[in-house]
């Protein structure tokens, strides 16, 4: 048997895993460090043996983190976007997701989940952890836990795009987010229509930022000044259409919808992701 004083001398070798596991599931490198934390002090409190003191490090992590995302869940938890895309706490995590080679699309799809479902599929599939240990962590039972994983794999799976419009659509998306990166007015010139509209939800802009822009040389060069936000942005299907998430530090704050006609954008939307949008990776 292993004592209970080896749980603290485990968690320092098990620290960095434990908190990849946290901030997996709940997307957030400070609620992530939040739970680490908490499982460090449960296990200076711990005064029985413990057989498997990292086993019993993730399971202890994994509760504490369904914890926090139900509660959050429970509370509709949503950021103001003015405040959310200023946040300095969003570079630390964008950090994070490139330092861990993290997938921004991954992240955004793991928000989709309900939190047992969150939790089952990251524990398993991307951790590696039983089932049987699983369902100790959300009290049910092992077969319960490998269907949550089951249908949150089915949710992170791509789906089709509609037809062969849809395809060439979701290449001009491509396309104008390549550019937008590249901060290249010319070739995002070449894929807006001369009169292209760009609306935005008043929350998502600066201060004084126009709510309404129009033509393609005005689109282009706002595109061009926002290439840090461009930057974290990502072609993802929204209800089945092809668009682009914005998700800086894997968090998913809003949606850009594009109207398309002969290979050209002739509209943009921006506006705040809600919790009803279906968002898919497609599966070209």
């Amino acid at each position: 048997m292993t004592t209970a004083v080896n749980v603290t001398d485990t968690f320092q070798a098990e620290r960095s895993r434990l908190l990849s596991l946290a901030h997996r599931i709940l997307g957030s490198l400070e609620d992530a460090e939040d739970a680490v934390q908490n499982a460090w002090l449960r296990a200076h409190a711990v005064q029985e043996e413990i057989e498997n003191p990292a086993g019993w490090l993730t399971t202890v992590t994994a509760r504490i983190c369904l914890d926090q995302l139900r509660a959050a869940q429970r509370r509709g938890e949503r950021p103001l976007l003015t405040d959310a895309l200023a946040d300095p706490q969003l570079a630390v995590d964008e950090e994070f997701l490139q330092r861990e080679q993290v997938s921004r699309a991954l992240m955004v799809l793991l928000d989709q989940l309900t939190a047992t479902q969150r939790v089952a599929y990251v524990l398993h599939d991307l951790f590696g952890v039983p089932f049987h240990d699983i369902a100790d962590v959300l009290d049910t039972t092992p077969a319960n836990a490998k269907k949550l994983a089951s249908r949150a794999r089915q949710r992170l799976s791509g789906a089709p795009v509609a037809d062969a419009a849809r395809a060439s659509d979701w290449r001009v998306v491509e396309a104008f987010l390549a550019a937008a990166r590249d901060g290249d007015i010319d070739r995002l010139v070449r894929v807006l229509a001369p009169d292209v509209v760009r609306t935005a939800a008043a929350e998502l802009l600066p201060k004084g930022g126009a709510v309404t822009i129009r033509g393609h040389h005005a689109v282009a060069g706002e595109a061009r000044l926002f290439a840090d936000r461009v930057a974290a942005t990502i072609p993802m299907l929204v209800d089945g259409i092809p668009a682009a998430v914005l998700a800086p530090g894997g968090r998913p704050l809003a949606r850009i919808t594009f109207a398309i006609a002969d290979g050209l954008i002739t509209a943009l939307e921006i506006a705040p992701l809600a919790p009803a949008d279906d968002v898919r990776v497609p599966a070209l």
